[in-house]
C-alpha cells in the first residue's frame, strides 16, 4: 500500500511537470502567464518583467527597444532574461504585484521583486539590468575590451586606477553602484593608461556618441561628489530633445534647473535658433539642462499646456526650477541668441529673475454660479477676504478625480449659496498660478477662514457631508484624513495627478 502511495505521488508530480506550461518567446522576450509565471521565476535568477496593456501607447513605444534589449542579453549569454505579462488578461498577476499603470517593470532576483528605475532604450535597459545583476563596473583587461565598451554604448564611463584598492577606486565603485543608465568600466592595466594618454595614478573618462565625444576628470578630483557631478554634467547632450526615452534622464537626475526651447523642428528658422541655444548651453554644463521640445509632436501638447503655451507661441523659451518648490520663468526677449539666452539663465542663478505666473482673463460670469470662478487677478480679493470663509478647489480640467468631485462640489456650493459668510470657489491651476501657493496635485482643496490669515488644507473625505462639516465649522471639524479607495482609472490620469510626473 505504501509503495502504491509513493507511486501515485510520483506520477502526479511527473504529470504536473509535463503539463506545466512552458513560456514561449516573442522576439527573445518570454511571454508569461499565471500558469507559467512561478516556473519562469524559478528558472531565472535574474528576470525583468514588463506588465503591459496592448492598447497602451507607452507600451507600444517600449516594445521594440525591449525586444532589442532582450536579444542583446540573450546573444551575450547573460544570466538576465526579459519577460512580459499582458496584465489585462493575467489580472491575477497584476493584482499580486499591485500594478496600477502601464508599462510597469519589475526586476526579480531569486524571486524577489524590486522596481525598475532605468531608462526605456535598449542600451539603458541592458546597462541597468547588467549593473543590478553583477559588478557595478566591468573590469577591462585590454584595449579591445575598452573599444567594445565604447562601441556598444551611447555613454560609457571608464575609471583608471593604478591601485584598485585606493580610496579613489572605492569612491568610483560607489558612484557606479548608485548611477543608473550609464555603463561603467574599470581597469588598472597600463595599456589602457597609455591608450587614453593618462600619466597619473588615476583618472576618469566619459565617452559619448555626441557633442565632443569625450570628457576627462583627473586624479586629485576623484571624490564621490566630484565624480557624480562630472557624470551628470556630461552624460546628456548639450541640448536634449524631450521624448519618452529621454524624460527619465532629464527630470530624474540631480540637475533641477531646466531651460526649455519650444520650437518646430521642421521650421526653417529652428536650425539657427537651435545653434544659438546649443552654444549658450556650453556655459551651464552641470548647472542647467537645456531641452528642445518639438511643438509638432502631439505628445508634447500637454507639456505646452502646462506652461500655458500654444503652437503659435513657438519658438519661445521657458525655464523651470524643480527644487523644493516648482517655479517657472519667462524671458523678456523674443529673438533667440547666445547672448539673450545666457543673460536669461544667468539671471536665474544670480537671483534677479522673477517667476512667471500664469493667469487667465477674468470671465464676465465668474460670479454667476454657486461655485465662484477664480483666476490670478481676482484670487486675493475673493479668497483672502477676511470677512468671509472661503473654500477653494484647485483643479485641472483633465483630472479624473476632479471630474468625480465636480457634482459633489456643486452641491456643496448650492447648500451654502444663501449664507453670505461662506464662499465656495474653484481655480483652474493649469492656467492660473499664485506666488505663495504651489499646487502639486489635483484636486487640492484649501480653506481660508474668516478673521484669519490662516490657510487650512482639506484632507478629509470628498463627500457632501464631510465637506459641509468642514466648511460650516470654519475648518475646525470634518477634516479627518481617510484612506481613499484605489482608483481604477487608467495610468495616464493617475500620473497626471502629480505635476512633476506630468513633465
Amino acid at each position: 500500500m505504501k509503495f502504491l502511495s509513493i507511486l501515485l505521488i510520483s506520477s502526479l508530480c511527473l504529470f504536473s511537470i509535463i503539463s506545466a506550461e512552458k513560456p514561449v518567446e516573442e522576439e527573445d522576450v518570454l511571454v508569461l502567464t499565471t500558469a507559467n509565471f512561478e516556473e519562469a521565476i524559478a528558472d531565472n535568477k535574474y528576470l525583468l518583467v514588463e506588465f503591459y496593456a496592448p492598447w497602451c501607447g507607452h507600451c507600444k513605444s517600449l516594445a521594440p527597444e525591449y525586444a532589442k534589449a532582450a536579444g542583446s542579453l540573450k546573444a551575450s549569454e547573460s544570466a538576465v532574461r526579459l519577460a512580459k505579462v499582458d496584465a489585462t488578461i493575467e489580472s491575477a498577476l497584476g493584482e499580486q504585484f499591485k500594478i496600477k499603470g502601464y508599462p510597469t517593470l519589475k526586476f526579480f532576483i531569486d524571486g524577489q521583486p524590486s522596481d525598475y528605475s532605468g531608462g526605456r532604450t535598449a542600451d539603458e535597459i541592458v546597462a541597468w539590468v547588467t549593473k543590478k545583476s553583477g559588478p557595478a563596473a566591468v573590469t577591462l583587461t585590454s584595449v579591445n575590451e575598452l573599444t567594445k565598451l565604447q562601441e556598444d554604448n551611447q555613454v560609457a564611463v571608464v575609471g583608471l586606477f593604478k591601485n584598485l584598492e585606493s580610496d579613489a577606486a572605492k569612491a568610483f565603485n560607489t558612484v557606479a553602484q548608485s548611477t543608473d543608465n550609464v555603463v561603467f568600466g574599470v581597469s588598472s592595466e597600463q595599456a589602457l593608461f597609455d591608450e587614453l594618454k593618462f600619466t597619473g595614478d588615476s583618472g576618469l573618462v566619459l565617452f559619448k556618441k555626441f557633442d565632443e565625444g569625450r570628457n576627462d576628470l583627473f586624479e586629485g578630483e576623484l571624490t564621490v561628489e566630484s565624480m557624480k557631478t562630472f557624470i551628470h554634467a556630461n552624460q546628456l547632450a548639450l541640448v536634449t530633445e524631450f521624448n519618452q526615452e529621454t524624460a527619465q534622464k532629464i527630470f530624474g537626475g540631480d540637475i533641477k534647473v531646466h531651460n526649455l526651447l519650444f520650437a518646430s523642428k521642421k521650421a526653417d528658422a529652428t536650425k539657427g535658433q537651435l545653434a544659438e541655444f546649443t552654444e549658450a548651453a556650453k556655459g551651464f554644463k552641470g548647472k542647467s539642462i537645456f531641452v528642445l521640445i518639438d511643438t509638432d509632436v502631439a505628445e508634447n501638447e500637454r507639456v505646452m499646456e502646462f506652461f500655458g503655451l500654444k503652437q503659435a507661441d513657438a519658438p519661445t523659451i521657458r525655464l523651470i526650477s524643480l527644487g523644493q518648490e516648482m517655479t517657472k520663468f519667462k524671458p523678456e526677449f523674443t529673438e533667440i541668441t547666445v547672448e539673450a539666452v545666457t543673460t536669461f539663465v544667468s539671471s536665474f542663478f544670480d537671483g534677479s529673475l522673477k517667476p512667471h505666473l500664469l493667469t487667465q482673463d477674468l470671465p464676465e460670469d465668474w460670479n454667476a454660479q454657486p461655485v465662484k470662478v477664480l483666476v490670478g487677478s481676482n484670487f486675493n480679493e475673493i479668497a483672502r477676504d477676511t470677512t468671509k470663509t472661503v473654500l477653494v478647489e484647485f483643479y485641472a480640467p483633465w483630472c479624473g478625480h476632479c471630474k468625480q468631485l465636480a457634482p459633489i462640489y456643486d452641491a456643496l456650493a448650492e447648500k451654502f449659496a444663501d449664507k453670505e459668510e461662506f464662499v465656495v470657489a474653484k481655480m483652474d491651476s493649469t492656467l492660473n498660478e499664485l506666488e505663495d501657493i504651489k499646487i502639486q496635485s489635483f484636486p487640492t482643496i484649501k480653506l481660508f477662514p474668516k478673521g484669519s490669515n490662516e490657510v487650512i488644507d482639506y484632507s478629509g473625505e470628498r463627500t457632501l457631508e464631510a465637506m459641509s462639516k468642514f466648511l460650516e465649522s470654519h475648518g475646525k471639524t470634518g477634516n479627518k484624513a481617510e484612506e481613499e479607495p484605489e482608483d481604477d482609472e487608467d495610468d495616464e490620469e493617475e500620473e497626471e495627478e502629480n505635476v512633476k510626473e506630468e513633465l
